[in-house]
């Protein structure tokens, strides 16, 4: 897949989930101030990348992959409220994210936990609420959603980063996976579940998925590192005036880049023999390369 070709796809996916959540939490309320908060945050940009790869992935089911939007979306909404957690002073402590003044920053300490908390239960109202999709469809999302997020997925990993001292490879692996790497492999299954997508398809999805999820959060030890702060987003170095281990201390930028590399092709091996694989395999490809 030529580059023209990659972004339009990519941009189509990225616009599609921007206007669905640009419509989020736009009406005027008494407690205005939450939903300017939630939306402070959840249009603040970034890549997009987990709505992407659902709708991706709803595609290469089968499925007209608008209908999928809503359960994109809703990922998305959790996403951003693990964001939003993440940067308080009681967790990571960051005064940037994207580029801007972290939620708590602009609203306070207060209002930037309730707006995380918030946008959590709404994403299971988009789930719950998905036109055109099954009851069966929607409880499976629900579910997996709630999976991912939760003690033994998204929030595991927050708490081993932050309360946990992790300092080897097999301790950071786990901790990458959970805080990271469910929420990406879940982005894809989304897709494959909005799709009824069979289940050697749907194993395969979850082989790519896992490896860009694990390439993902190597590289961004990489950039923590070595990136510039005005591209990145958030400040150089961070992780280290924190005290966290990272991947870079355990295995060299060297060990890294290998890494990231087998990762990248293993998650390409996983969909070669999709007769549409090329936008995937074109995307392992520029996340594990990228520069923000």
């Amino acid at each position: 897949m030529n580059s023209a070709d990659f972004q339009a796809r990519y941009q189509m996916y990225q616009q599609a989930a921007e206007t669905y959540l640009s419509g989020l939490f736009a009406k005027d309320k008494p407690y205005g101030k939450l939903y300017e908060a939630m939306r402070y945050s959840l249009l603040s940009g970034g890549k997009r990348l987990r709505p992407v790869l659902t709708l991706e992935f709803a595609h290469l089911g089968g499925l007209d992959w608008q209908l999928a939007v809503p359960y994109a979306c809703a990922l998305e909404l959790v996403h951003t409220y693990s964001l939003i957690h993440d940067d308080l002073p009681c967790m990571d402590d960051d005064d940037l994210r994207r580029g801007k003044p972290t939620n708590h920053k602009v609203y306070g300490e207060t209002l930037a936990v309730l707006a995380g908390d918030a946008l959590q239960p709404e994403a299971y109202r988009l789930i719950l609420e998905a036109p055109c999709m099954s009851a069966a469809s929607r409880l499976e999302a629900a579910r997996l959603l709630s999976r991912a997020s939760g003690a033994d997925g998204m929030v595991a990993g927050q708490v081993l980063d932050t309360v946990y001292s992790v300092e080897d490879a097999a301790g950071l692996t786990e901790l990458n996976r959970l805080k990271t790497g469910v929420m990406i492999s879940a982005a894809a299954e989304l897709g494959c579940i909005a799709a009824s997508m069979p289940g050697r398809m749907r194993a395969k999805a979850l082989d790519y998925a896992g490896n860009i999820g694990r390439a993902f959060q190597i590289r961004d030890d990489m950039l923590d590192v070595t990136g510039n702060e005005s591209v990145f987003g958030k400040p150089i170095g961070s992780d280290r005036e924190e005290g966290k281990v990272t991947f870079v201390d355990v295995i060299g930028l060297d060990g890294c880049a290998k890494e990231v590399a087998a990762c990248t092709e293993a998650a390409k091996a996983a969909v070669s023999d999709w007769a549409d694989h090329e936008f995937l395999c074109d995307l392992a490809d520029r996340l594990g390369s990228r520069d923000k």
